[in-house]
């Protein structure tokens, strides 16, 4: 049985489009241009980090997003960036006993403001809070011993086939791919067909979790 659940953040529960537009807006390139060229990246298999290169050679991701708050423009998320599906997740599958945790390769600073919206989830945890960071199969063998369960009562929720699913399905854990963002749309490998469920919306999991529970 699935006893917990374990969310991603990034184009999982957090829909991005409005933060890489500023990232565009910092560089001084159209907005489409570097969608475009983030799409491009990720289709040949190459780290979204390379995108910046492109505009920017030797552009350091620490660095400038320090940088940014420096200049009173953080990387910053509020609630209104959530996808609408979320919260109803979250909630529904709360209130079917199931453990609920979020957890993603996020800054210290994001981890600050998730936990702002009070979400009704047992824990928050990012990549900065742990010191390791997806893919690593580390960082899913620490969401193992947090949430104190057997691996395959555990289902990690993400979007990316290469930094979500498939290292999370190395160190045992379920798996749910969703659909959505650029990767979710752009990627597909053979960890996709070792998923437990595929889906469109976060709205599918409470009832595809309760047919598989009650199998």
């Amino acid at each position: 049985m699935i006893k917990v659940v374990s969310f991603d953040v990034g184009e999982t529960l957090i829909d991005e489009t409005r933060e890489y537009g500023t990232w565009a807006d910092w560089l001084d390139v159209p907005r489409h241009t570097f969608s475009a060229m983030f799409g491009a990246v990720i289709a040949r298999g190459g780290d979204y980090r390379d995108t910046f290169q492109v505009f920017r050679p030797g552009f350091n991701l620490d660095e400038e997003r320090q940088r940014r708050a420096d200049a009173g423009h953080p990387e910053t998320f509020t609630m209104d960036d959530m996808y609408p599906d979320a919260l109803r997740a979250i909630h529904a599958l709360g209130s079917m006993g199931l453990r609920v945790n979020i957890a993603g390769n996020q800054t210290a600073r994001a981890g600050s403001i998730l936990r702002s919206f009070e979400l009704p989830v047992e824990s928050i945890a990012t990549s900065d809070d742990w010191g390791v960071v997806k893919p690593s199969p580390d960082f899913f063998d620490r969401l193992i011993t947090e949430m104190n369960v057997p691996a395959q009562e555990i289902l990690y929720v993400g979007d990316r086939l290469d930094n979500d699913i498939a290292p999370a399905q190395e160190v045992g854990l379920q798996t749910a791919l969703i659909r959505r963002g650029p990767w979710g749309h752009i990627l597909d490998t053979p960890a996709a067909e070792q998923c437990l469920f595929t889906i469109e919306s976060l709205d599918q999991l409470p009832g595809l979790i309760s047919q598989y529970n009650t199998a």
